[in-house]
């Protein structure tokens, strides 16, 4: 899930955001030694939390039913929804440039509610839904102060991204179907046998169809003359 996040958020900035300008956008950790091998302007962000977002959680399971018949496949847990932090800055040669292109990331990300279900991939494009994201959320300061004496590199501007994210729930498959058919035999209450017995088919697909079936015997069946007397208590005929 988390390398699909990337992915989409790297389509939008490079493809939509920056458009033609030809900027890179990395995911690398801006170290020092990163920011030393650096040849060019370069948006970098940085993924420095995981967490999840309790605020999400639901309870219940949902049902996957069979196109044709309407038969129930399957239940699905429902999906379990993390926070990605990221943090992004700019790296141009100077520092007017570096807050342009900030303005530029700005602007471009709230512009929009979050990340379509048409950017994702995966099984992030499976589960369908909109990936909703804050940008440069009051009282984050601080963490990014945090981030970057943590990377022992020098404090630069940038913005916290953070990107909602779900994980599809477990999927269980109920107990197959009883295949079996059900055999009814039937006697009658004078003690003799009856000869009828009623057969019961479930349908299914690869079952043959009725008219190729052969007909079951249903009910006793009804003897006539001498042996309808043998037939009753005591075999006194009439």
């Amino acid at each position: 899930m988390i390398h699909e996040v990337d992915e989409a958020l790297s389509a939008l900035l490079r493809d939509e955001i920056l458009g033609t300008s030809g900027i890179e956008v990395l995911f690398d950790a801006p170290t020092r030694d990163w920011a030393a091998r650096r040849n060019g302007p370069t948006v970098n962000v940085f993924l420095y939390d995981i967490g999840e977002d309790v605020g999400r959680r639901e309870s219940g399971r949902r049902r996957e039913l069979g196109a044709e018949r309407g038969e129930l496949v399957a239940e699905h847990a429902p999906p379990r929804w993390f926070t990605l932090s990221y943090l992004v800055t700019a790296w141009t040669a100077r520092p007017q440039d570096e807050h342009r292109l900030l303005s530029v990331l700005l602007a471009g990300l709230i512009g929009r509610p979050g990340l379509e279900p048409s950017r994702l991939s995966g099984t992030l494009a499976a589960l369908g839904l909109p990936l909703p994201y804050t940008v440069a959320a009051p009282g984050e300061g601080r963490a990014g102060a945090d981030i970057w004496s943590a990377l022992g590199g020098e404090l630069k501007p940038s913005l916290n991204l953070l990107v909602s994210a779900p994980i599809a729930g477990a999927r269980s498959v109920p107990a197959a179907l009883v295949t079996d058919a059900l055999l009814l035999s039937v006697v009658d209450a004078g003690g003799g046998e009856g000869a009828a017995a009623e057969v019961r088919r479930p349908r299914f697909e690869d079952a043959p169809s009725a008219s190729a079936r052969p007909a079951a015997q249903v009910g006793a069946r009804r003897t006539r003359g001498a042996a309808a007397g043998r037939s009753r208590p005591g075999g006194i005929g009439r």
